[in-house]
Parts: structure tokens; sequence; C-alpha cells
């Protein structure tokens, strides 16, 4: 790479980092959980008001069943945590659902989890940011006019955030995602201390709206359904639970109890913020409706299409700070952050599950290789791409985008469980110690009862949002899936075609022969250069070989050839169409033809020129004609080089910016085995 693109390179994510440094960028707790806890943490500032927007369909007197679907959420909030901590103890490797399932129910269900997983992440990028804007837009009407454009950029600035490694990122996570849940802990506190203790009037800007109910007076099935339409949202706030499965190995040591410990911290957090802004919202008659222009009536007149509906943690904390105050400024700065910042638990999540199916061929080797900051550099890029296209496509609407949300998680979910189950089974039939049968017992009984519990909401959440967008969710998972057996598929064949036989092949018998042909169009250096290395590869036959384009240049060729007496025989091809590279291609393989087991070496003079704009000058037929030979069989390509004088420049800048370092650069190649003596080198 040239000095003009590895400066810009180096500013933006900063010196490479060695192979053996691959430990200095493991997460203690404080770090891990913003980095791989921010989803579901954040998911509290929409998690409530997508509950509360379902329930408005039947008017304000369904709010009152807000509590018991948060009860609901809560109880499967702690089961799918129980469930992820025998998890991360059982596979500590990072597969996680998609290492479960396949080792347990067979590499269909693992294809199937890690089609889920790669979908639900995807989403998450294009959710949270979506909703971050959304938030930061109703105080800046720029972000409002240009959501598409802002939420992109947004992706772009924390894909090179996360491009410059987790650590660095995770330290640059933590901070706004601990003041947003100190802000909500502080508004919870308070808000409960104004309501218990003082008795304050707490009320939000939209407890004198009135909802205009699109179905009044459910009742039997119709209400059980919109319950069920209502949980299945909230469960909102169980997205991203899985990435810390997912993420045991960018864990310190002990890693899985390190994880097990962020994921009850995690869980604890969530549900305790997910219940308190409920019941805020509850106390202080939040209104909310699923199309506020309409559905919101003042005074007897809807709100019109003016109106623009603030979440439902942006209304409570206006009651209960009051607009404007300092506390509800720095929580609406938090909330609108850690918004943005929950996609980091896909951009851990993605590019670690990635590797792991590009290790087992499923998607392309690429996605393996860690880049010069030790991160999963194309699998970050490669999220963010899709990401932005699904920003692109629903216009960063995050009412729309949700409607795809939590069906590939719940899948994961289910499946993971029922592995997990299969797990402990198989162990308990060959483990004698009773104490660790007892221990395997419970653990199963857990993980059983979490598939069971999470395989019931995934049933919701199919019937619930299968026509309000689900289906696409299942479609991108079905092409995922496709996509990935056939890329599986092809490195099977691949590998069953090169694979070496035990016994003597054709591949290692030596050929009877080896027939030499030179590529000429006329004779110059190159010509010459390529000729004496030609004879001395003493081949069993060699000539030369033109093509008639032009009869003129032909004849000079000839009268050339004879007058320098070069000992090899020139054979002209006749060309009436004018090509060069289809005669070329026929007389070798009629040589192929005529002898199979000879082996045809053809021999390419080229000249290489320094600057780019000097290609542009030439035909590049020495190009096509290797591209085109590539797929012959039997067919060696040989290249023979000739410097032109402007190469000598290219060399000289080669060599000016080997000798020189970009800020902070270091010598790429195999990680070095330290001796425990040997410092750490400067620069």
């Amino acid at each position: 790479m040239s000095k003009l693109t590895d400066v810009p390179k180096r500013i933006l994510i900063g010196r490479a980092l060695r192979s053996d440094r691959l430990g200095e960028t493991l997460l203690p707790k404080r770090i891990a959980l913003p980095v791989f806890a921010s989803d579901p943490l954040s998911s509290v500032a929409y998690a409530p008001g997508e509950v509360l927007l379902v329930l408005s369909i039947a008017g304000v007197t369904a709010y009152h069943f807000s509590p018991w679907i948060a009860v609901a959420v809560v109880v499967l909030m702690f089961t799918v945590v129980a469930s992820y901590r025998q998890n991360v103890h059982a596979y500590p490797s990072g597969g996680g659902d998609y290492e479960v399932a396949n080792t347990n129910l067979g590499p269909k269900a693992g294809l199937t989890v890690a089609s889920a997983l790669l979908v639900d992440y995807v989403l998450t990028v294009a959710v949270s940011i979506s909703s971050g804007i959304e938030n930061l837009g109703s105080a800046i009407p720029f972000v409002v006019e240009h959501k598409v454009l802002c939420a992109i950029g947004v992706i772009v600035l924390l894909t090179l955030m996360n491009l410059r490694g987790v650590k660095e990122s995770g330290s640059l996570f933590a901070i706004p995602t601990y003041i947003f849940v100190a802000g909500v802990f502080t508004m919870i506190a308070w808000g409960a201390f104004r309501g218990l203790v003082l008795d304050d009037t707490m009320r939000a800007p939209t407890a004198d709206y009135v909802i205009k109910p699109e179905h009044q007076g459910l009742a039997g099935f119709a209400l059980v359904f919109l319950l069920l339409r209502a949980f299945s949202s909230g469960c909102a706030a169980l997205t991203g639970v899985e990435a810390i499965s997912n993420g045991v190995p960018a864990f310190r040591k002990p890693k899985s109890k390190n994880a097990a410990t962020t994921l009850a911290a995690m869980g604890l957090l969530a549900v305790t913020m997910f219940c308190g802004i409920i019941a805020l919202a509850a106390a202080t008659d939040v209104r909310m409706a699923e199309n506020p222009a309409t559905d919101l009536v003042h005074n007897g007149v809807p709100l019109g299409a003016d109106y623009v509906q603030n979440p439902v943690i942006s209304q409570v904390a206006e009651a209960v700070f009051g607009k404007g105050s300092f506390l509800f400024i720095i929580l609406a700065a938090a909330t609108a952050l850690v918004l943005f910042l929950a996609a980091n638990t896909a951009y851990n999540g993605f590019p670690l599950l990635g590797s792991i199916l590009a290790q087992d061929r499923y998607l392309p080797r690429q996605l393996h290789t860690r880049g010069d900051r030790l991160a999963f550099s194309n699998g970050i890029v490669l999220l963010a791409g899709a990401a932005g296209l699904l920003v692109g496509i629903y216009g960063a609407d995050s009412t729309r985008l949700i409607q795809l949300y939590i069906v590939g998680v719940f899948v994961s979910f289910t499946l993971s469980q029922t592995g997990m189950v299969r797990h402990w089974n198989r162990h308990l039939a060959t483990e004698r110690d009773q104490a660790k049968r007892r221990h395997m017992i419970r653990s199963r009984a857990i993980n059983a009862f979490g598939a069971f519990f999470t395989g019931l909401v995934l049933v919701v959440v199919l019937v619930t949002k299968f026509t309000h967008g689900a289906w696409v969710a299942l479609l991108g998972m079905v092409i995922f899936y496709a996509v990935m057996t056939a890329i599986r598929k092809h490195y099977d064949r691949v590998a069953e075609e090169i694979a070496a036989p035990d016994g003597p092949s054709d591949d290692s018998v030596r050929p009877s022969r080896i027939h030499s042909v030179v590529l000429i169009s006329k004779i110059h250096r190159p010509t010459l250069r390529a000729l004496a290395y030609a004879k001395l590869m003493r081949s069993d036959s060699l000539e030369a070989l033109s093509v008639n384009v032009d009869p003129e240049e032909t004849k000079a060729l000839r009268a050339e050839w004879e007058r320098r007496g070069i000992d090899v025989p020139l054979k002209v091809l006749d060309s009436p169409y004018r090509e060069i590279t289809r005669p070329i291609i026929e007389y070798v393989k009629g040589l192929r033809k005529e002898s199979p087991r000879d082996a045809v070496s053809v021999i390419i003079p080229e000249y290489v020129v320094g600057h780019w704009y000097e290609h542009l000058l030439h035909n590049q037929s020495a190009l096509r004609l290797k591209g085109r030979l590539l797929f012959t069989p039997g067919i060696m390509v040989t290249s023979v080089p000739y410097q032109l004088q402007s190469s000598e420049a290219a060399k000289r800048r080669a060599r000016r910016q080997q000798d020189w370092n970009a800020p902070g650069s270091v010598r790429r190649g195999p990680a070095q085995v330290r001796s425990k003596d040997s410092s750490e080198p400067k620069g």
C-alpha cells in the first residue's frame, strides 16, 4: 500500500498490532458489559414504548395490562440469562448458539441458528442506530430532515471505531453506557421518591391527550391476541443477550466465569430499568399511539401530521426531572448516544461468528482473517454494508425495522437451549460422580425450561408479527442459509478435487516431453530475453509463435528473423479476423491433443512500466492471453518481464516506502515468540 493510503489508514484505525499482542485486547468485566450488553441495556429506551404502542390499539384502558406484560418479559429475561449461563460454561470457545446447535442437533440446525444470528446482528445495527437518530432528531431538526444520511454516517463512524480494535472501542463505549444506566436508575429512584414519599403529581407531556382506539372494547380471543402482540414487542428487550455467549473468547481469564457474571449483571440491570420505566409511564399517564397524527386527540382535535411523538423514556424523564433541566438533558443525550453504541453488540458478535463460520467453510475464508488491529476487519465491513443497505431501504424508520426484529434471536434461543438439553443428556449417560450428576440435572432442567419458554415465545412472535414484517427476517434467514450451504459445497468440492492421492497419479507423473512456445509480435529486447530464457530451460522442442494480423509486419518479422539467424523455428498463425488470443489458444490446445502426455510451456515476454497511466497506453494482450491460458489444462504459463526505465522510478519509490514507516506501522509477517527478557519494540 502506498504512502498516500497508509497514512490515512493509520490515522483512522491506529497502528498495526503484532499477533502476539492479541492477549492485550482481551476485556475485563467492566469493559465487557458495555461492549457485549449495550444492546439489551439500551433496548429499555424503546421496548416499553413498543408495548404501549400496541396496547393503544384498544385505547388507554388497555394500558393497565402493561405491568403484567412487564412481569412476563422479566420472567423470560431471567430464564434466558440462567440458560445462557450454562452455555458459557459448557461452550467457552465463542461459537455460542451456533456451536451448541451444530454439535448437539447437527449441521442443519447449526446453520439455521447461524443464519438467524447473522440476520439479527444486521437488524440490531439498523434498529439501534435508527432509534438513536429519532431520539436525537427530536432536539435537532436537521437530523430528522436527513435521517438516512445521518444514520449511515453513524454506521461509518462506528465501523471505524471497531476497526481500531475491540478494547479501544469498548473503552470509548463504556462511559456513555454507564452514564445512561446511572441516569435511568436516578430517574427511577427520584420518581419513586417524589411519588411515594413526597406525594407529588408527575404528569407526562402527553397526559392530557386522549387515545382514539382503533378497536374499542376488545375481548376474548382478540384481546388475547393483542396482549400477545404487545408481549412480543416487549421482548425486544432481550435482543443481544446471546452476544455474551458468542463473545466468551474476548473476556479475560477465567473467561467462562467472567462471561457468566457479566450475563447476570446485564440481566439484573435490564429488567430493573425496563420495569421502572413501565411503572413510571403508568404513574405519569404517558400516552402513545401507532398513528399519533390521527389517534392522539387534544381538546377534541387530532394532533396532526406536524406532531412528533417522543419516546416513552423521554416523556417520563420530562415528568420526573422537568423539561429542560440538567438531568433531563444529560439523560436525553446519553439515551441517544447509547442507542448508537448499542449497535456495538452486533459489531462484536457478527465478525466473531463470521470468523467461526469461515473456519467451518460456510463463509469466505477472508472473514477468518484478523486485520491490523487484531479485529476481524472483513466481518466488520460486511456488517456495516448490510446494515447501511437496510437503513437505506427502510428510510431509517425504527418502527418499520423493529417489526423485522427478534424473530432471529428467538430461533437461536430455542435451538440453542434444545441443543443444551441433548448436551446434558449425553454427558449424564457416562457421568458416575453424583455431585456432578446433580449439577448436570439442575442445568438440564434450566435449559429445558428455557427451550420450552423461548419456543413458545417464538410461536407468539411469528403469529403476531409475521404480516407486520417478520416475513422479511425469515426471508433473510433463508437467503443466508442457502448462500452458506452453497459456499460449503464449493469448498468441499474444491478440497475433494485438490486432495493429494495416496498412490501415483497423473499430477505426480513426469510429462513425457516439454514443448515450449515463445509468443512474439516483433523482435525487440523483451523478445530476445524470452528466447534466451526458453533455451536455458532445455525443452524437448522449442518454437517461436506469432500471429499474422498485418501481412507487412509479418513479412518484416520473417526478414529480421532470417537476418539475425535466430536458431529457433518461427511459426506464424493466420488470423483473417485479426484476432490474437483465439488462434494461440487453438494452437496450444492442438499440441495437447496430439500428445496428451506432453506439457506445453507458453512463454510470454512483457515489458513493465512504472506509472499507472502508462498501462492505459498498452493493449494488455499478454494479460488477456494469460487469463485464457489459465483455463486450459496441461498448459504452463511463464512471464518473462523486461523492466523499462519508468519501472526503475517505481522501484525507487518502493524502496523509499520500505525504508519509511508510517506513524505506528510495524513489519508484517508471522508472530514471533518473545522471550521473557525481550522488551517491547518501541515506536
